[in-house]
């Protein structure tokens, strides 16, 4: 799980930002070197598969926020979230903001961030664990991962709450 922090000067501007999901992996590397060039402030949280599986992924997701926020130099005042809900962060107010990353600036970088960022683990990933196809799966349970976790079990890289396969539940 990786989210992002991002304090954006006033008048930032990109033709390009937009959703992680709506941007070209292109185009979302080079918006990842601009964002993190003229950023104010910006911040990586990551939670491990571990703790996802201790926590649960929407915890888990909150954590890796409040992560990427302790990291911040600046006074924050106000967090502007992505989604429908938030675990309050110390005593900053903030507002949820459904599609957030599509109508917020601020947000749709920390998108970006956070969507490069996790893309490049996968990346080292990979080179470490070239069966499990995670330079194109980006972790996502595809049938060749799924074949490469029937073939040679999982790794510390997965999560054991994850339906990872049907037969393979009984052995955690």
């Amino acid at each position: 799980m990786v989210a992002a922090a991002v304090i954006l000067p006033e008048d930032f501007y990109h033709p390009l930002l937009n959703d992680s999901k709506q941007v070209s992996k292109k185009n979302r590397e080079e918006l990842r070197l601009y964002i993190e060039s003229v950023a104010i402030e910006w911040a990586i949280g990551i939670c491990s598969p571990q703790e996802i599986d201790k926590i649960n992924i929407l915890k888990a997701s909150f954590l890796a926020m409040h992560k990427a926020l302790n990291q911040l130099k600046s006074n924050v005042q106000f967090i502007l979230v992505d989604g429908n809900r938030f675990t309050p962060y110390k005593s900053v107010p903030h507002g949820c903001m459904v599609k957030g990353d599509s109508r917020f600036a601020n947000i749709a970088a920390a998108s970006i961030l956070a969507k490069t960022h996790r893309d490049e683990i996968m990346e080292k990933l990979h080179i470490k664990n070239p069966a499990y196809g995670w330079n194109n799966n980006a972790g996502y349970p595809t049938l060749a991962h799924r074949n490469a976790i029937r073939e040679f079990g999982i790794t510390p890289h997965h999560r054991k709450t994850f339906r990872l396969l049907p037969e393979q539940l009984t052995l955690f």
